[in-house]
Order: structure tokens, then sequence, then C-alpha cells
């Protein structure tokens, strides 16, 4: 494929995206960006949420990851499926029932104000890294096989996709990314299909004959029982689900979106189904990543890192279409997880930290043009990050994001596991302290887990430690009183 072939389909894709958006933001006001004006239907948001959750990371990390980890990320996967039934049971009847807009404020009515803060706080570091790092993946893609064949730099590169990530979501928000997700999820489920399809000819083989093939081979190994190692089963299962639990249930950008839903019934329908499709999903994506891996014994294809793995061999080896169709579902992942992160982390500065809810006194053109500024300034906060991270590039990208999220998500774990499982009182001005010394005090533990577990070496249940560990701190730091309000006790 050549850069100018790239570039064309980019533009076709992004062209039929502000199309969406021009129809969808129009008469949008500031209730349309931040919930939709709680009116999404239910099975767009399902389906929507499925490109949202996988992104970019998800297309071409995970498939490159089976060289190394075989199949036993679906026992992550099986986590995550339980970890949904958590939030559409606890979670959200909680959510709907105090009528958030952002969720970190039931931390304020059953904490206080520091503890809302850090809630909120976490949660934004935690998205602002999470979704430079998806963004980076696609972006370098683009610089490797378009930008450096015309010499552009990778700094104009990040800034022309932050450009038009703040164009199409600046106006409409949520009520327009519910729909630009259904659009892009169909796109890339296409990409994959057509990808497994087309490996399965280019190998001589049909489709079930390479599954028997991936049947047959150490690579669908799904299950290690050693304790000792970092993929120990039992250790991915409950990392899947809590990691679902925090990075879905506990984030402000997935339940932004089960939140514009008309009510708590449909909010519930919608994440039934979608966790039981991202199952399938991801077990295909590991089919996927089989598939290129047999690929790339057989033609004798070596890459940098796991990462270049599909895009590898879906540019230089398997021609044009193969090119495009890789391509198309690359972009249609990496929009998703860009636009949602930006509006949510607009939505919760704006909330949380400004206070644009409770400003009575100011009219709504003022809190629109509050919201833009904010919306902005996060865009750049995005492009400096990936620039960052442009330096730090040197393993699988999905490994560096579960990583991350083990730190940052754990405090919030802790504090909305203590607020919904106890009625104790906390010190609210400790809870920064605490939420801060969790995560340091599990850096040093993964650090030198070897030395002091006897070989146990740490991997994403990490986040669980974390977690647990803010718990302990805030009950250390709590009183025995019985609630006034009823906001702890769903």
């Amino acid at each position: 494929m050549t850069p100018s072939l790239i570039l064309s389909l980019f533009i076709a894709y992004t062209v039929l995206l502000f199309a969406v958006t021009w129809i969808t933001a129009r008469k949008a006001n500031n209730q349309s960006f931040f919930i939709g004006n709680r009116a999404s239907p239910w099975f767009v948001v399902a389906y929507g949420m499925i490109g949202a959750s996988l992104s970019g990371v998800t297309f071409m990390s995970v498939p490159g990851w089976v060289s190394e980890t075989q199949f036993s990320y679906m026992v992550v996967v099986f986590g995550y499926l339980f970890g949904y039934f958590v939030i559409a049971l606890v979670l959200l009847p909680l959510y709907y029932r105090l009528q958030l807009t952002s969720i970190y404020t039931y931390l304020e009515q059953r904490f206080g104000f520091w503890s809302y803060k850090t809630g909120a706080g976490f949660f934004i570091l935690s998205r602002v890294l999470g979704a430079s790092l998806r963004m980076f993946l696609v972006i370098n893609v683009l610089q490797i096989f378009v930008f450096d064949a015309w010499n552009v730099p990778f700094w104009v590169n990040v800034l022309i996709f932050i450009i038009l990530i703040i164009a199409y979501t600046l106006k409409g928000g949520i009520r327009t990314i519910v729909w630009t997700d259904m659009l892009q999820t169909t796109f890339m489920l296409l990409a994959v299909i057509l990808s497994v399809l087309y490996i399965s000819r280019e190998l001589g083989s049909s489709f079930f004959g390479m599954v028997r093939e991936v049947t047959d081979s150490s690579v669908s190994r799904i299950f290690i029982t050693d304790w000792h190692h970092e993929r120990f089963f039992l250790k991915q299962f409950f990392s899947g689900m809590f990691i679902t639990i925090t990075m879905t249930g506990l984030d402000q950008e997935m339940m932004q979106k089960n939140l514009s839903c008309r009510n708590l019934k449909e909010a519930r329908k919608n994440m039934f189904t979608f966790s039981g499709i991202l199952v399938f999903v991801n077990f295909l994506f590991l089919v996927l990543g089989a598939f290129l891996l047999f690929y790339a014994q057989q033609r004798d294809v070596t890459v940098a890192t796991t990462d270049d793995l599909f895009p590898t061999i879906a540019f230089n080896y398997l021609g044009p279409v193969a090119g495009i169709v890789f391509l198309i579902g690359l972009i249609s992942a990496a929009f998703p997880s860009a636009d949602g992160a930006l509006t949510s982390l607009t939505t919760s500065f704006s909330i949380d930290f400004l206070g644009l809810e409770k400003r009575i006194g100011i009219s709504e053109e003022r809190k629109t043009m509050i919201r833009y500024i904010v919306h902005i300034a996060i865009a750049l906060i995005f492009f400096i990050c990936i620039l960052i991270f442009r330096q730090l590039n040197n393993e699988a990208v999905i490994d560096k994001l579960f990583t991350i999220a083990g730190y940052t998500y754990g405090p919030l774990l802790g504090l909305y596991s203590f607020g919904l499982f106890t009625r104790r009182i906390v010190n609210d001005r400790v809870t920064p302290f605490i939420a801060v010394i969790s995560p340091v005090t599990c850096y040093f533990l993964s650090l030198y887990s070897e030395e002091l577990f006897n070989g146990y070496k740490f991997g994403f249940e990490l986040l669980l430690v974390n977690g647990m560990l803010t718990f302990a701190g805030l009950w250390l730091f709590s009183k025995s009183r019985r609630l006034k309000s009823s906001a702890g006790r769903e």
C-alpha cells in the first residue's frame, strides 16, 4: 500500500465520521454533551461500547501478544464477564438512584470533599495515561507507514489526530459518541473477520482447517496452573474481574454512556448484551493472533515488538486489499477510545473540579464556553503524553495499559468498596494520603515480590492488592457510626 492510498482512506473515513457528527450534534446543549439527555437507545449503546472497550490496543496488541502468552488472556476475559455482572447489579442501581452525571459525586455524598476530589483526580490521571497510550499505538502506525515516507514529523501527525478528535466531539459530546461508536464498531469487527479469512486463504487453508491447527498447537493453551507464574489462571480471572469493575464500573467514560440510557432497566440490558458479545469478540482476536503467528513462522516475518506483527503482515505481505481492511479496522478501533476519553475527562473536570452543574448564577452560554476551554486543554495534555510515550515504547501496549490501571485504579476500587460495603465514616482529610501511599507501596511490592514471597511474581492482580491496601487504610482512619444518608447502602 502506498502512503497516498492510506491517507486517502483515513480522510474518507473521517469525512463519514463528521457526517454522523453533523446529524447528531444539531441542537446539542450541555446536557446532551454530558449524558445525551438520557435518551440513548440501549442497543445502540451496547453495540458501540464493544468498540470503545476494545480500542486500538486490543486490535493490535492482543493478536501480537499471542506469541508470548498463548490464549491465557481468555481467562482474563472470563473475569471480565463476571465483572460486568457486578456493575449491572451493584453499581448501575446506585448511579441511577442518585441521578449522577459524574459518578464521582457519590464519593462526596458518602465521604466528603477530599475523598470526592481524590476519586475524580485518580480517574483523570488514569484516563489521561490510558487514552494517550491507546492513541499513541494508532498514531505510531500511521507515522511508520504514511508520514515517515513523506518526512512529516511525528508531532505533526499527533496534532492532526488530536484536532480531528476535538472537532467532532466538541459540541455533541456523548450524544454524538453513542452513534459514532456504533459505526466504528461495525467497521472494526468487519476488519477482524475479513483479516482472519484473508490470512487463512494466504496459508492455503480454510478457516476451520486453521482453527483445528490452532487447537492442536501449544498456542491455544488457556490455563496456566503454576501459581508462581504471573499469568496463573486464578490470578488472571480475578484480575480480569476487578479490571472490569474499575476500568468500566468506576470509570466516568464507560459509565457516562450507560447513564445516557433512558432508565436503569435499559442500562442493564445494555450491559448484559454487551458483555456477552465481548467474550466472543476477544476470542476472535486471539484466533487472529494465532493465524498471524503461523503466517509469520511460515514466511519468516520478524518484527521489533509484538504490536508491530499485525500491521507489518497486513501492509507488507498480504497485498493492498488486506492492508485496506487492516487500516479501516485500526482507525475504527482508535477513534472510540479517543473521543470517549476526551468527552469523559471534560465532563469530570467540568463537574468535579469546576462545579459547572452547581453554578446557577452563570448563563448556559458561559458554561458552554468553559466546557470548550476544558475540552481543548485536555486535548493538549493528550498531545504531550503521546509525545512522551513515543520515547518509552518498548513492550506490548496492552501490558503497559493494565500495569498503569493497577496503580491508578486501585485507590478507586478501595474507595468505592469501602463506601458500598461498610457503614464507617472516614477521616476525609486523610483520604488523599492513603490513595497515594497505596500505589507507591504496590510498586515496591511488585519490584521485590520474588524475594519477599518465595518466587511469586505479581501480574494484573496488583490492582486488587492496591484496592485492598486503600480499603485497609480507610478502615484504619475511620470510625463506626450509622450513616444518616442511604447513599452507601446499595
